[in-house]
């Protein structure tokens, strides 16, 4: 392997480290702040080996002056927390980490491997990267705003460069500059009229120009999209929030009935989609449909008992907090497979928990041979739980068991 394949390799992995890392762990700001700066400190040491490579003569002109201009658009995205961190929208979660660990690597490899201008920064730009070396220095907003209008020029003289666009409609993403992100994202579709990604990135980007409301154009590129790629998972998410949105449960129902067919079973983000299955059926009073042969549900496809409040913690709920119960596997995956909604002031409650409550026609109580039943106070009230939640859980026991007794005695951390 070449010195430039592996400084683009490294590169590339910093910048999955930066962008997923955040997305999964979004309340630690200081702590991405400070991850930023060594990553920055990183990059200069990087220009240090690329111009001793070119002296030396491992690397050609050519793939000096790309490797260059690839530091230089990191250098942009290493800056974003000092320059915008406080307004950081709404993370995505597992959902938006899974589609950067795949773009950024995809950006970075036509990045690399194309001949001809690469999506970053003129060559004049290099002079602002080399001005930049230095232990500790901090990238300023001038700077910053003079790299992106390199770009900008660049795409002024070739604006047929999706490439260009791509990066330039991300950049401004990132930055929290969406209007300037939809403008890039418009010139981007206009060049790929058909890539499902491409759409329901600019669908993204408008509605949080416009007050995060999907209403309007943003659902027009969304459902353009669905019609590119039925199967696609932001689409189907985004289409899904719309509806919630617009309180039609059974729209959304549908949507994400869709999305958890085509998320990897068990993973994280199968478990947030069937949480969101569960709050639209909840929501719109919508139970799982029957089976394909109606039949009465078996005595062993329920369990039942009683939840109570431990009087330690009854201090730390109010009356009117939701509480889900419900059952899930003993073994495997977690996923609830029958839940039902109540409130503290409910408290103690006989439940009774069959596959008329199931939340996927395929996942039910009767699937399974023993389950663990739990209880858990959502302050947030949404079906995800959340630090500082209140839950108990049993041991396991055989579906079909009665009298079972759940007492909520910790608190999530």
């Amino acid at each position: 392997m070449t010195a430039f394949v592996a400084i683009a390799v490294f590169m590339t992995a910093v910048a999955l480290a930066l962008v997923v890392r955040p997305l999964l762990a979004a309340r630690r700001p200081a702590a991405d702040v400070g991850l930023a700066q060594s990553n920055l400190a990183i990059l200069r040491a990087q220009r240090a080996e690329l111009d001793a490579d070119l002296e030396a003569g491992t690397l050609s002109e050519t793939q000096h002056r790309e490797a260059v201009a690839e530091l230089e658009r990191r250098a942009l995205e290493e800056a974003r927390p000092a320059a915008g961190e406080a307004l950081r929208p709404a993370p995505r979660g597992a959902a938006t980490a899974a589609a950067l660990a795949v773009g950024i690597p995809l950006v970075a490899g036509l990045l690399y491997w194309q001949l001809g201008t690469p999506l970053a920064l003129s060559p004049e730009a290099q002079q602002a990267a080399a001005h930049a070396g230095g232990e500790g220095r901090q990238f300023t907003q001038e700077e910053i705003d003079a790299m992106i209008a390199r770009v900008e020029e660049r795409l002024a003289r070739s604006p047929d460069d999706a490439q260009g666009w791509a990066v330039l409609a991300r950049t401004y993403y990132t930055l929290q500059r969406f209007p300037e992100a939809v403008r890039a994202f418009a010139e981007l579709a206009r060049l790929a009229p058909d890539d499902a990604d491409v759409l329901t990135d600019y669908a993204d980007a408008l509605a949080m120009a416009q007050g995060r409301s999907l209403a309007g154009k943003p659902m027009e590129l969304v459902q353009r999209a669905l019609a590119a790629d039925p199967k696609h998972w932001k689409a189907l998410a985004l289409a899904a929030s719309d509806a919630m949105n617009r309180k039609d449960y059974k729209t959304a129902l549908g949507y994400w009935e869709r999305l958890a067919a085509v998320v990897p079973p068990g993973s994280e983000m199968a478990q947030a989609v069937a949480s969101n299955i569960a709050e639209a059926r909840e929501a719109g009073g919508i139970r799982a449909p029957p089976a394909a042969k109606a039949a009465p549900v078996p005595r062993a496809a329920t369990v039942g008992g009683t939840v109570s409040l431990a009087p330690a913690l009854a201090a730390r709920a109010s009356p009117e907090d939701t509480v889900f119960i419900f059952a899930r596997p003993a073994q495997g995956a977690r996923m609830p497979l029958a839940i039902v909604r109540k409130q503290v002031k409910d408290l103690p409650v006989s439940f009774s928990l069959d596959d008329s409550m199931a939340m996927a026609p395929n996942m039910k109580l009767s699937d399974f041979p023993e389950v663990v039943v739990g209880a858990r106070v959502a302050k947030g009230g949404t079906a995800t739980s959340q630090p500082g939640d209140l839950e108990g859980l049993s041991a396991p026991v055989k579906t079909g068991a009665t009298g079972v007794a759940v007492v909520i005695d910790r608190v999530l951390p």
